[in-house]
């Protein structure tokens, strides 16, 4: 949990030292202390400037960079304490976080704690937090001549002296540990969230992950909110409307892997941030798909920027593997993301919002069944229709009317951006419905019930 606060102060970070993931890279490989961490803030601060420029932004960062800078420390630990707490963790644990940057010799962040008095747990923490770092990169030896080098500084010095001693034994296989699922072994299966409770923590992932710029505070929750809504007008049953609602929260997860440096830019997007931005939904989709309980809601992440036409990300792939749900989040993320500013644009009014909505459904890019859906949750239109008869789902109502009008099954697929065995099988359920067996008992059905209009 120690870095879990990390990236809420990722829009500051980004401001001072450009690139937010970058910095935090170059964190480890110095002493967080006097000479050494002036060093690496410098060799960040004002990257890309020209010369000069940069020059004049050194200077501006010597006089105001220390007190920014501890300013962010701080809010790392609040933010991390109350996720902490938000999930469930007792309020011992968000009283560890205090410490995350504290040192032994006092000379840490952000209340310069020192020695015992920064508890036992944070202590082990400090130190194997970054001995893992070295042993990845330059192996035991290294890892060993770091502890040493910084023992009695950042380290309390008997448990630097420990892990010196016994690198060897403690560090044996490690880097070789799924760590993940080894987490997922230690859990109690007796009593896995569930309801309300796995809302409240998926609510809370996603509000922290909105933390990652400021033009997306509260957007996931918005989102689920509205995908939910959209789901329940389109007919879908409660399981489906409660997997989207889910997904929603946790949809933009995957932001976390991209820097603020692309996030937050005002003038036009490089190819290369276009790639960074394109990947953000399958690292979204990657990290929630080590959750067993979360595969549904995983695979409606890495497909909410997918667009019909196939001229979505990170796939491209095309309206024949997008299902009603993947449709409605892709509609419910659009239509909000325009209400919200972004660096290069202010918000939208509803009304435009809107707008573009239906203008992304004339291009064919999102499904127009789940535009109107999404709409119609945001009070944009009216409720398109009164309930069907015989329990006819709105895709029913829809496909029955182009059966009626003498469509077959590939033509219907081919309009409605489905495949063809999805086709077949909702004329089955259709027929099976109003007890018809062909085109003509159909016709009839729909003639009687006043549906052939619609």
């Amino acid at each position: 949990m120690a870095w879990i606060g990390c990236h809420a102060d990722s829009f500051e970070l980004a401001a001072l030292f450009t690139d937010d993931i970058a910095f935090r890279a170059d964190y480890y490989n110095r002493d967080q202390h006097g000479l050494p961490m002036y060093a690496g803030m410098f060799s960040h601060a004002g990257t890309g400037l020209p010369p000069l420029a940069r020059v004049a932004y050194w200077t501006r960062f010597a006089a105001t960079g220390s007190a920014a800078v501890r300013d962010m420390i701080a809010s790392h630990c609040i933010s991390a304490g109350v996720l902490a707490s938000n999930v469930g963790l007792d309020g011992g644990v968000a009283g560890l976080l205090a410490h995350t940057f504290e040192r032994w010799d006092g000379k840490g962040l952000p209340e310069g704690v020192a020695g015992q008095d920064i508890p036992l747990e944070m202590r082990i923490m400090h130190l194997a937090d970054t001995a893992e770092v070295f042993l990845r990169q330059e192996g035991v030896a290294g890892a060993v001549a770091m502890v040493r080098a910084r023992r009695g500084s950042q380290f309390d010095p008997v448990l630097a002296g420990l892990f010196i001693d016994q690198a060897e034994a403690l560090t044996e296989g490690l880097l070789d540990v799924d760590c993940w699922q080894a987490a997922l072994d230690l859990a109690p299966n007796d009593a896995p969230l569930s309801g309300p409770q796995l809302d409240a923590v998926l609510c809370a992932v996603g509000d922290f992950a909105d933390l990652k710029s400021p033009y997306t505070a509260g957007h996931s929750r918005a989102v689920a909110a509205l995908a939910a809504a959209a789901g329940e007008e389109r007919g879908l049953v409660a399981d489906d409307v409660s997997e989207l609602r889910r997904a929603g929260w946790v949809h933009d997860l995957g932001r976390l892997g991209v820097s603020n440096q692309v996030w937050d830019k005002k003038e036009p997007l490089s190819r290369a941030d276009q790639e960074r931005i394109h990947m953000h939904p399958y690292l979204g989709e990657r990290i929630l798909s080590r959750v067993p309980g979360l595969k549904g809601e995983a695979a409606l992440t890495g497909l909410h920027h997918e667009r019909l036409d196939g001229s979505g990300y990170p796939r491209g792939i095309d309206g024949t593997e997008l299902g009603i749900k993947q449709r409605i989040l892709a509609a419910a993320d659009s239509y909000h993301s325009s209400l919200e500013p972004r660096p290069h644009r202010a918000a939208l009014t509803p009304a435009d919002a809107a707008a573009r909505l239906r203008q992304e459904v004339s291009t064919g890019r999102i499904s127009r069944e789940a535009a109107d859906a999404v709409l119609t949750a945001a009070g944009q239109q009216p409720h398109q229709r009164p309930a069907a008869p015989a329990g006819l789902t709105p895709r029913e109502m829809e496909i029955l009317g182009m059966l009626c009008r003498g469509m077959t099954p590939a033509e219907i697929a081919g309009s409605l951006f489905l495949s063809r065995k999805t086709v077949r099988n909702h004329v089955e359920h259709i027929y099976i419905k109003i007890g018809a067996t062909n085109r003509v008992g159909a016709t009839l059905f729909a003639v009687r019930n006043g549906l052939i209009e619609q």
